[in-house]
């Protein structure tokens, strides 16, 4: 049995930093360059009746210039002070109004303007009725809001409000009339920004006593008085309607509103705020909030709920009391939400977890209960008959997932609608299509007793996608249409049904050399009209070859992945391969297999994809399956065995198809696979090199829990040791290249992960290459970090694995043993 003491663990992190020099940014051979500086096409929305259409176009990545603006890390927030928002970089910088019955260009923003003098919208919002569009710009003034209204036959403008709205917690929403924005705007400042005060008062205090409280690890929290006074001073806003002519009509008084929701009769509004104390521990969700209803004037009419901070809260429990608080659908001011009644807690055992309670205006009396589900309920869903509803629960022992129909008219056991595990993809029936009612709320889309799903169609094929309707009645599923194979066409929305015809619908269609583009397709006559018409940003790239390949383990669990190979490929030349991967969970071996790439798909080479090196000479492995498959609760046990397993699996694939040279691979992943990648090269010698990209490599780190792992590092001290590369570095002996943005916020994976792997390779004696990069995040965005990370990843390939020294002849090394 594995014996050391935490204490041994802390001195391995002491490890002190050596001075490193700033480089200038590389960039890769200009061909690569070429291919990622390709604009993308444009995005599309429609408006919710399907009758218009919005090109949304966007700059292919922005300047290290602008990534390098501003930002405030608050509460587990990026905020940019001067617009009042999240802090982004993508932004649509050019819309297009089109009409869809008429292909007639209602009005185009990139007329009079070019370059940085395109506007930059951040957040578009269509009213339910389909009589207009709001969208959110940006400035250095601020963010402002502006409405184009629709109707046929009219160029359509976009009429500028003068009012800055803040959109820190709030998009742009509608009243029910549809004629009226809801939105939070910028509360009247009455003093300027906090300002720091130099020289601290004093130290910075944290204490607990017997409070018992685990918690992920985060990042971006508050760490001091003035970080609390500048996320108050930001994030506090004030409630407000807005009329097409500009008109503000503000409601209540300025708080921190993280969320507002207007009745179905638009007499009142869910508000939700938050309180003090703040924490230093956990992000803003887990701050304390209240939860009301107030009227038309702001004053508050109900309490729904005064919310604590969140302690005491077992990892992958949920809060007592109300939550997911809403409004039920189909009456003017009832709310719907649920309660906890295991006490939030996964690990306790109960007959019931949640229930599920309506309460109806003026308030008075008592919640009334209308269901109670056997595992953790995601919240309610109606139908078109809004006196059915649907609820879908989640076991998470089984990662099982349960939909039932419930009737409040007739009452009686709930109908099974979908039971699965969320793990088969094979089985998935698809999501439900919903559509707006009159009010604005999301309804199923229901024509009688057919309701529709939207699949992606999973298959030993690759993906299929669908659209079904299915019979409340005998719940019995008819297929409307399924994609063919040799193409991608994925279903985007209904235009129109009824009972006794097949719908009309969107679909997006692809194949492997002609980009997306959107077709309507009426499923009764088999006619079809082209909505769009793409080019292919990219065509230089057409000639690369792409498969879907099939293989098993050792253990005989089937896996998968897509090959690519260079254009000018010969059959029988053997390339250096790489592998990119990301584990997944499962727990079972049936599941574990299922297929869920498509062949059929449009490549697309763009950012820091690792696709580049296809057009270098390598053959890559593309998202190559590695299961790790049992107990939730034990099946990272063997996470490092499953593993390298799969690795030796897809490179023995590569090797019998004649594609590869076994003595030329190297593998690389993102996040959890750059993870997957350094206990690859710690416990067997499979690869020549590895590339690793903002990962995580000590578990110690991330004490209560990563990924799905349910155990804490002092329930499970020789897990945690045993699947941390960190823990290993002294046996990684082929060369690693860690790649890291210095801003990364996703939770566990702290740049101080690289920082510290790196000093644990090097002082080790072994091959390693660690790039920050400036004010990136988790992923790379900047033009310059993007270039830079693509040249990284070509000059270690090419040193490391292609034009590498043939090594001698030896027995591939599978070392697992945790001592």
């Amino acid at each position: 049995m594995l014996r050391y003491t935490l204490p041994i663990l802390v001195i391995l992190l002491g490890i002190t930093d050596h001075l490193h020099s700033q480089s200038k940014y590389q960039t890769p051979p200009q061909s690569v360059v070429k291919i990622i500086d390709a604009k993308p096409a444009p995005g599309v929305s429609f408006s919710p009746d399907r009758k218009w259409m919005l090109h949304l176009e966007r700059d292919a990545m922005p300047s290290i210039k602008d990534v390098s603006r501003r930002m405030l890390r608050l509460a587990g927030l990026r905020i940019d002070p001067a617009s009042s928002s999240r802090f982004s970089t993508s932004f649509i910088r050019g819309i297009k109004f089109i009409d869809r019955d008429t292909m007639v260009t209602m009005m185009d923003t990139n007329e009079g303007s070019s370059g940085e003098e395109r506007p930059r919208f951040s957040s578009i919002s269509w009213s339910h009725k389909s009589n207009a569009v709001a969208v959110v710009w940006e400035s250095k003034r601020g963010s402002f809001l502006s409405v184009a209204e629709c109707e046929a036959g009219k160029s359509a403008v976009f009429r500028s409000m003068a009012v800055r709205v803040n959109t820190i917690f709030n998009g742009i929403s509608w009243m029910p009339d549809g004629n009226r924005i809801l939105c939070t705007v910028v509360a009247e400042k009455k003093q300027p920004e906090p300002k720091g005060t130099g020289a601290p008062a004093g130290p910075n205090i944290q204490e607990s006593s017997g409070n018992k409280s685990p918690t992920r690890t985060y990042q971006d929290l508050l760490k001091n008085p003035h970080d609390e006074a500048l996320f108050e001073y930001y994030a506090t806003s004030q409630l407000a309607t807005i009329t097409f002519d500009g008109t503000v009509k503000t409601i209540g008084k300025p708080g921190i509103i993280t969320n507002v929701e207007p009745s179905p009769d638009g007499k009142y509004f869910i508000v939700q705020t938050i309180q003090k104390p703040f924490s230093y521990l956990q992000t803003y969700r887990s701050f304390p909030h209240n939860i009301e209803v107030w009227d038309l004037r702001g004053r508050v009419v109900y309490s729904v709920a005064q919310v604590p901070l969140a302690t005491n809260i077992p990892i992958e429990g949920v809060r007592t009391g109300p939550r997911n608080v809403t409004w039920k659908t189909g009456e003017s001011a009832t709310l719907i939400w649920t309660e906890a009644l295991d006490g939030g807690d996964p690990n306790k055992k109960a007959k019931h977890r949640d229930k599920i309670v309506t309460f109806a205006a003026p308030f008075n009396g008592q919640p009334k209960e209308i269901a109670k589900t056997q595992h953790r309920a995601f919240g309610a869903t109606f139908l078109t008959d809004t006196s059915k509803f649907m609820t879908t629960e989640y076991d998470r022992n089984r990662r099982w997932v349960t939909t039932k129909l419930h009737d409040l008219k007739n009452g009686g056991t709930p109908k099974v609608v979908e039971d699965r595990s969320i793990r088969d993809r094979y089985g998935d029936p698809g999501r439900l299509v919903t559509r707006r009612d009159k009010d604005g709320h999301a309804v199923v889309w229901q024509d009688g007793d057919w309701i529709y799903r939207i699949g992606r169609g999973a298959s030993p094929k690759g993906m299929l996608p669908f659209i079904d309707r299915q019979n409340l009645k005998t719940m019995k599923t008819e297929r409307l249409w399924r994609c063919k194979e040799g193409t991608y066409e994925s279903v985007a929305g209904i235009i129109a049904s009824s009972k006794d015809k097949k719908p009309i619908i969107v679909t997006s269609k692809e194949t492997p050399t002609t980009p997306a583009n959107y077709v309507a397709r009426n499923l009764n006559d088999g006619s079809e009209k082209k909505l769009t018409n793409f080019k292919d940003p990219t065509p230089q790239i057409r000639g690369i070859k792409k498969k879907l390949v099939t293989y098993k383990r050792s253990d005989g669990v089937p896996l998968s992945a897509t090959l690519y190979l260079p254009a000018d490929y010969k059959e029988g030349t053997k390339l250096p391969l790489l592998v990119w991967a990301y584990p997944r969970e499962f727990n079972d071996r049936k599941t574990a297999g299922q297929v869920s790439a498509s062949p059929s798909r449009f490549t697309r080479i763009a950012s820091i994809s690792h696709l580049t090196l296809v057009t270098q000479g390598y053959a890559v492995m593309d998202a190559a399956t590695m299961p790790v498959i049992g107990d939730p609760k034990t099946m990272n046990d063997t996470f490092v065995e499953q593993i390298v397993d799969a690795a030796k699996a897809a490179i023995d694939k590569a090797v019998e198809m004649g594609v590869a040279d076994r003595d030329r691979v190297g593998v690389g992943g993102h996040s959890y696979g750059a993870f997957m990648t350094a206990n690859l090269l710690a416990h067997c010698d499979l690869f020549r090199a590895g590339i690793a990209r903002s990962g995580a490599y000590n578990r110690t780190l991330t004490p209560f829990g990563f990924q799905s792992e349910r155990r804490t590092v002092w329930e499970a001290p020789e897990l945690y040791f045993k699947i941390s590369p960190f823990l290993h570095a002294h046996k990684i002996d082929e060369p690693m290249l860690m790649i890291h943005g210095e801003a990364d916020n996703n939770s566990g994976t702290f740049p101080m992960q690289s920082r510290r792997m790196y000093q644990a390779i090097k002082g080790n004696g072994g091959t390693v290459r660690l790039v920050m990069l400036p004010n990136e995040s988790h992923g790379y965005r900047a033009r310059e970090s993007v270039l830079h990370t693509q040249a990284e990843m070509l000059k270690w390939m090419d040193k490391h694995v292609k034009n590498a020294k043939p090594r001698k002849k030896k027995k591939d090394r599978i070392d697992v043993d945790p001592r």
